[in-house]
């Protein structure tokens, strides 16, 4: 089946300014293209026709059966650290770069598939994807768009007419996913473990291009670019902790120069307040648990560091590599106060708090010990601060065993809230609600959705479930069931699955 026309209008930087860093390669042909989800809120974003998409022909070319005109559908090259071991040649292993186009705010996205087929790196692994952990990319994603958390997002999901074999047959479906870019801390990896300065220099000249054109041609650019990501990862991962995301499989493959947030795998989203918390089956020994992402990402940040240092000794000419790692060395530790800081920001705003005072930090890691030890819903715990600011401390107290634990914490916010002078009490409490969200993707009601679909081909707990994740804000009656926590016992013993 040919394409429509003009289906998309692409520019395609990446294969054309960077050759030798990618494989030329064509998306696997499917039995029975079918289209189960298309965000046209996100093709209107990208100056997309979501009529045209919606077709059969649209269909056809989300599920890789027709290339459209303009793609040069392309597997990028990368490395990682996986588990903090590494590995030289990872690669899209069942992912393709179809191309780029520059949407409405004239940003540059790449439009890539996952799930479509075998490549030259797929390792043995048979490229497909099956429909549950496509769509969770989806609900888990759009999630994080509407809480206003940087992320790749998905445009369609096309199921394939075909079975994939994990530990049980499953649908198979091709998600078409969206990013600022797809470069990744393991792609700087990949062409550094080989000594390979030349392609080095090319792709961080591309990402800088890219991503940071101000210091094009800066004579400090390398180091610049490092500390670039630093601020973005920084950012990030304090919005992750404000929100109580857990990743679940933060290796260097996985951590991308853009700052968005990529892979939504084994990743799972709090309940009760628990630091350890892991939720990943193949995270063994918690390397990536909740209160381990902060470290993580510098840890990352220092293979990023690694990789791009061969840059900055080569411009510096002799005695340069002692000088260029003190350099780096200080860029790495400016992440721990750039995340701080973001993290303080963003608890401010969860305390309703629009001055800063010394021991803002206090309070919010106090109120955190409290939800620790009393087993509080993470999510809740914040929201019903609202509540407390408007003058009912009911909701609040009844998600504490012991509503005494928590009196004398209010009696120090309060008393910090009227040290704001001109702030009513409503206002503060809708300050609050703009910043708590109400509704998260929620672990057990993602899963009844996923299986929904998987199982029996119903889509309706899908679609339900993303149009209360859109609102996330919003306290409805109609989207009230999305808000309950699971039942302990059910959130006991979930885990998570990478999906491969």
């Amino acid at each position: 089946m040919q394409p429509p026309h003009n289906l998309f209008r692409f520019d395609n930087s990446y294969a054309r300014d960077l050759d030798g860093l990618y494989m030329a390669w064509q998306p696997a042909q499917v039995r029975s293209p079918r289209l189960l989800f298309l965000n046209r809120p996100l093709a209107a974003e990208l100056g997309l026709d979501p009529e045209a998409l919606g077709t059969p022909e649209g269909a056809a070319v989300f599920a890789g059966n027709a290339v459209p005109e303009g793609a040069l559908p392309l597997a990028q090259a990368y490395a990682g650290h996986q588990f903090g071991g590494f590995s030289p040649q990872l690669g899209d292993g069942r992912a393709l770069l179809l191309g780029e186009v520059v949407d409405r705010q004239g940003q540059r996205r790449d439009i890539a598939f996952k799930g479509s087929g075998r490549t030259p790196f797929s390792r043995g692994g048979d490229g497909r994807a099956a429909v549950g952990p496509m769509l969770r990319e989806v609900l888990v994603g759009e999630g994080m768009h509407a809480l206003g958390i940087p992320t790749t997002r998905a445009l369609a999901v096309a199921g394939t007419g075909e079975e994939v074999v994990r530990e049980q047959l499953l649908p198979g479906a091709v998600l078409t996913r969206v990013a600022a870019s797809h470069l990744r801390v393991g792609t700087f990896q990949f062409f550094a473990a080989r000594d390979d300065l030349d392609k080095l220099r090319r792709l961080a000249e591309y990402a800088i291009a890219r991503h940071d054109p101000d210091l094009a041609g800066s004579p400090d650019r390398y180091l610049a670019l490092l500390g670039r990501v630093v601020q973005r990862q920084a950012a990030l991962i304090a919005q992750w902790m404000n929100v109580g995301f857990i990743h679940g499989v933060m290796n260097t493959d996985n951590m991308t120069i853009s700052g968005e947030t990529i892979d939504y795998g084994p990743c799972a989203f709090m309940e009760a307040y628990d630091p350890k918390a892991v939720f990943s089956s193949i995270d063994r020994n918690g390397r990536y648990a909740y209160g381990n992402q902060p470290l993580i990402a510098q840890w990352n940040l220092a293979r990023l560091a690694e990789a791009l240092l061969p840059l900055v000794v080569a411009d510096g000419g002799d005695a340069a590599a002692e000088e260029a790692v003190a350099r780096a060395t200080e860029v790495l530790k400016s992440f721990e106060g750039l995340y701080q800081a973001a993290l303080l920001r963003g608890q401010r705003a969860k305390l309703g708090l629009d001055s800063e005072a010394d021991d803002d930090a206090a309070l919010a890691n106090d109120f955190l010990r409290l939800l620790e030890t009393q087993q509080v819903d993470f999510t809740l715990g914040w929201r019903r601060l609202a509540d407390a600011a408007a003058g009912d401390e009911a909701a609040l107290q009844r998600l504490f065993a012991d509503p005494d634990a928590l009196r004398e914490w209010t009696v120090r916010w309060q008393r910090r809230c009227a040290a704001e002078s001109g702030v009513t009490p409503q206002s503060r409490a809708d300050r609050i609600r703009s910043a708590n969200p109400w509704i998260i993707p929620r672990n057990h009601r993602v899963e009844e959705a996923l299986q929904a679909a998987s199982e029996r081909g119903d889509m309706a707990p899908f679609e339900q479930l993303l149009a209360a994740l859109r609102r996330p804000f919003d306290e409805t009656p109609e989207h009230a069931a999305y808000a309950e926590p699971a039942p302990a016992a059910v959130t006991a013993c979930y885990q998570t699955f990478c999906g491969t």
